[in-house]
């Protein structure tokens, strides 16, 4: 099967990122638009572009109707969704198929088990994958929970099952936290995700989170594209990526790449999808969630590897074969600032129009903005991705530095201050830090 005709269901940098592909592979492009984007950059770079409805989400890169109606009056074939929006809903999966289009990641069975926290945990646990102490099931009142808390012990963390993004998670400390704590992040759950569903996980102290990059196709291959450091976070959303990870050594890395291709053939997993595991500081690791999905971070991979992530996923898509079947030699470090139209000290969102605009050169920079685009605050604030590689880490992190140093953006607030003072940071440069390090930096303990 080759494709003619993708529609990408999404919008701004990762929009423009798949069709970047798509025209190396020879594929024509559709792109969807709401209101608020109709003049934005990935409308003007696709083939074609749809309307599908007014700025809120729901509305528009949320309305399964009218992104499948603009692929069947396109004629697309296939359906990319990038990340965020549908690209984890095994009901907008599981539409494609039946009307014959094809949805470019996993089964929507996959997709639903790997959704839900509780049924992931299950999983892995299955297939001898470890998993963070907590509860089996769902805890659906307080006095369940504080029972369960009891066997677990403090501090622990309350979570939302189909939670994600760093929303419907809350840290405890006692049964009094708890009590406070349970109902507000049930509602957040439901408000979110429209699923109150929540279980307790017991808290790892001092945690590094280290995902590994996996692809799997129809035909029984499976590799992993190495890992990806992702302990630099505020608010559990993750800000800056790197690889090879500073912590672990050879055979930590041995271990942890094994256990997520273990997990991901364990599921019958197909194309590509990000095992996330939590470190303890004594190098123990436990499986946290399952990405069905392109992340954000990809190009780390990419530049380490040298591979086409996007065309790796169309190709499996396509019934191909993985078009390497071992780990491929990894080509040095590389590092990834998201850069935010934000506050970079209150971390607000800074919606405008913006006026001035300058890149750095000899970086890599996937965005989806331009001089004169209108940052609106309709959807996620990042505008950017700035992705610099070396042959070392050091190499890699100057690069950087002066990367972010020479770009230019007027007209909103951006993070670009908080990504320099990161990059600065001794303990980041050492590589001896964990997910606590902007909150230590913001209290001025690193």
């Amino acid at each position: 099967m080759t494709f003619r005709k993708i529609l990408v269901a999404n919008r701004g940098e990762i929009a423009r990122r798949i069709f970047r592909t798509c025209r190396t592979m020879g594929i024509q492009t559709v792109a969807v638009y709401s209101e608020a984007d109709k003049g934005a950059v990935h409308v003007r770079e696709a083939d074609e572009a749809v309307y599908i409805g007014p700025p809120p989400a729901a509305q528009s890169y949320l309305n399964m109707d009218a992104v499948i109606r603009a692929a069947k009056e396109t004629g697309a074939e296939a359906v990319h969704p990038g990340y965020g929006f549908l690209s984890e809903n095994g009901d907008f999966a599981e539409r494609c198929q039946r009307e014959g289009l094809v949805f470019i990641g996993p089964s929507p069975e996959v997709i639903r088990a790997m959704g839900s926290k509780i049924e992931a945990r299950r999983r892995m646990q299955a297939a001898g994958v470890p998993v963070v102490p907590g509860t089996e099931r769902p805890v659906d009142t307080l006095e369940e929970a504080m029972e369960a808390a009891e066997g677990i012990g403090y501090p622990l963390m309350v979570k939302a099952s189909a939670g994600g993004g760093g929303i419907g998670m809350s840290r405890v400390e006692t049964p009094e936290e708890l009590k406070k704590t349970f109902e507000s992040t049930r509602a957040r759950a439901v408000n979110f995700f429209g699923d109150g569903a929540l279980f307790l996980e017991k808290w790892v102290e001092g945690p590094r989170h280290i995902e590994v990059q996996v692809a799997a196709d129809a035909h029984g291959n499976a590799v992993h594209l190495f890992e990806r450091e992702c302990s630099v976070q505020r608010r559990h959303q993750k800000v800056v990526e790197e690889s090879p990870s500073p912590f672990l050594n050879d055979a930590m890395r041995e271990r942890l790449t094994a256990a997520a291709l273990r997990g991901a053939t364990a599921i019958g997993y197909r194309n590509l999808g990000t095992m996330e595991f939590l470190f303890d500081a004594k190098g123990n690791f436990y499986f946290l969630e399952m990405n069905t999905r392109l992340q954000v971070e990809h190009p780390v991979t990419e530049l380490i590897t040298g591979l086409d992530l996007v065309e790796w996923q169309i190709r499996i898509a396509a019934g191909e074969r993985l078009p390497v079947l071992e780990t491929p030699a990894r080509l040095g470090a590389a590092v990834e600032c998201r850069v935010y139209a934000e506050d970079p000290v209150r971390f607000l969102p800074s919606p405008g129009t913006i006026t001035a605009l300058a890149w750095p050169e000899g970086v890599r920079v996937d965005t989806g903005v331009e001089q004169g685009s209108a940052v609106t605050p309709f959807y996620d604030p990042m505008i950017a991705k700035i992705i610099a590689h070396g042959s070392t880490r050091e190499e890699a992190l100057a690069r950087m530095e002066r990367a972010l140093s020479e770009t230019r953006i007027e007209g909103i607030k951006t993070n670009l201050p908080f990504l320099l003072e990161v990059m600065r940071n001794p303990e980041f440069r050492r590589g001896s830090y964990d997910t606590g390090l902007v909150q230590n930096m913001q209290n001025g303990k690193a």
